[in-house]
Formats: structure tokens, sequence, C-alpha cells
């Protein structure tokens, strides 16, 4: 996926519909001169409604749509016809995308499963007609309800990337390396810092026609969590993980320290992905012998571990193994 199409974060402002007016009419016809009232309802105002599609994986296509208006509704007629209702809006968007108020921050709701729609902002009521309002004392009432009145609000929607195993690390770990190399992804792939920008998503096959989904997201510096490197635009895609797969190279001064790291970015950011699944991986370990692999193994966290190399392609298998283990539980 290009850098330039991914788009993880909008802000949108939403106009629903006006409610439409509720009717005053009076029932005349040839041979009833003074009829009662038969006024119909105002249709409601069109809603702005979030919709799952899980065609799409950018926000891309709202990034110049910012304003989104629904359909008034039509005001009610005689013989007691309510009008029609406004014309609802569709927000097509990619699984995993979330719904805030724009002022509080407030989490609205999660769109997580493909055709779900959620109201993001509803049309006004239509007003009742006059044929609500007689009353043993009043039998011709010569009036009736407006229609309730649009609602705008700006809304911010975040995608979080659904994935069953997301990679974490430090820039040049080799999770994009690793990623092409036990997918069909094609990420970018070089020798410095953040040459990875946006997540990227590969399919990895497993035994007997299984397979599961992996994402490479944007590499960790320390302080990510206040904001730093990329920050929370990266940390916010883990949340979705189900499996989280940290990978320190083989080369690195302090494996434990490096680690800690990486897992005190992720507590300091939400707690609650202490709970998930953890799994270490030690890339570019071609570099090692057996009796170097015994030596850093002494000094490793209490984690389940592997030592792989995604070039040799060393250990992928076990890998995959492991990983599998974790998420079909």
């Amino acid at each position: 996926m290009a850098s330039s199409n991914f788009i993880d974060y909008v802000k949108i402002n939403c106009k629903s519909g006006i409610g439409g007016a509720g009717s005053r009419h009076f029932r005349r016809e040839k041979y009833i001169a003074q009829g009662g009232p038969d006024g119909g309802d105002g249709g409601r105002g069109g809603h702005v409604i979030i919709r799952g599609d899980k065609q799409l994986w950018t926000l891309l296509h709202l990034k110049h749509k910012r304003h989104i208006k629904a359909g008034h509704g039509a005001a009610g007629s005689k013989s007691t016809s309510t009008g029609a209702e406004g014309e609802d809006v569709y927000v097509d968007v990619p699984l995993g995308t979330v719904a805030k108020d724009s002022e509080t921050g407030e989490v609205l709701f999660e769109i997580t499963t493909h055709g779900e729609e959620v109201i993001l902002v509803k049309g006004g009521r239509g007003g009742l007609g006059n044929n609500h309002f007689k009353t043993a004392t009043n039998q011709a009432p010569r009036y009736a309800q407006p229609g309730e009145t649009y609602t705008e609000s700006w809304k911010i929607l975040e995608l979080k990337v659904l994935a069953d195993v997301g990679l974490v690390g430090f820039p040049n770990a080799g999770k994009s390396t690793l990623l092409s190399v036990v997918s069909a992804a094609k990420p970018e792939i070089a020798n410095y810092p953040f040459t990875t920008l946006v997540p990227n998503l590969g399919m990895v096959p497993y035994r007997g026609h299984k397979s599961f989904v992996m994402a490479d997201i944007p590499g960790i510096i320390e302080g990510a969590h206040e904001g730093k490197g990329l920050g929370l635009r990266f940390l916010r895609h883990i949340e979705r993980n189900a499996v989280l797969l940290f990978m320190v190279p083989a080369d690195s001064d302090n494996i434990q320290k490096e680690y800690k790291t990486l897992l005190n970015e992720l507590n300091q950011f939400n707690p609650e992905l202490m709970d998930k699944d953890r799994i270490l991986a030690i890339s570019k370990s071609d570099m090692l012998d057996d009796e170097l692999k015994a030596e850093i193994e002494k000094d490793l966290p209490d984690v389940p571990y592997l030592f792989i190399s995604s070039v040799a392609q060393q250990g992928l298998t076990e890998l995959k193994d492991l990983l599998w283990e974790k998420i079909d539980v």
C-alpha cells in the first residue's frame, strides 16, 4: 500500500436533515364542507450513517470530502399522509474505524464487521400534523408541529489496522523484511530509520490452507507514547492486533533492554496492551553460531522467543507455528 494513499485520520463535518413540518390541513370533500383535521406528520430528516466495508483499507476517499449533508424530510399532507423521509447519507469506512467526538475526544463507536451500520448524526424528527391535537373541546386545531432542526457537528474518524499479528520493534529491526518473506506483501525496505511510514498488511499462508494477517507498522522510538517520532499514529494500530511479535536484531547491544523499552512504550500508551500475547523474535540470527545463541539466551526476558533470519529463512516455520498457536485459541 502506497504511503501517499494511506490515510488513517480524517475530521469531517456532518449535517443531518431537518424534519418535515406537520400539516394543518382539514378534510374538505364535496359533501363534507367542514371536515375535521387530517394533517399528516412530517417525514424525519436524513441521518448520516457510518457503514463498514471490508474492501476498504484507508480513509483516503474522505480526505477531500469534509462536509457531509443528509436530505431534509418532506412536510406532511392531507388525509393524514406522512411526508417522505430525508435521504440518508452513508459513509463507507474500513473495518477497524473508530468514530470520536471532535470536541471531547469521546469514543462514540467502532466499526468491526462488513455491512455494520451505525448512525453518526441523527436526522431531525418530523413534526406532528394537526390530526394529533384535536380534543373534545378543540375539534379544529389550526396548528401543527414544525420539524426538528438539523444537527451539525465535527466528528473524527480514526483507522486502527485489523491484523492477527502486529510487528513491534525499533526502526531497522527487520520487520518489513520478515513481512516480505512470509507473505506476498511488498513493503519498502532500506537500511535507514522509518522506511515504513504507514502500516503494511500481509496475508501469511499456513499449513492446511490456513492463513493469518500480519501487520508491519512504523517502528517505535523511545518516547513514542508522547508523540515522538511517528508516535501515537503508530501505537493506535497496535491496539487491534491479537498477538504482538517483538523484533530485536541479534546485533543489538542489549536485547533485554531493547525489549523492555518497547514494552514500556506500549504500557505508557495503553496498559491494556500488556494483556496481549507476546513473542520475541531475535532477527538477523544467521550471523550467530550455537555458542553465541546460548550466551544470548542467558539474558533474554521471560517470554517465548525464537532466533530467526528472514534473509536466510531460518526459524520461520517454527515462528509461524508459534504464532498460529497463539492466534488459534
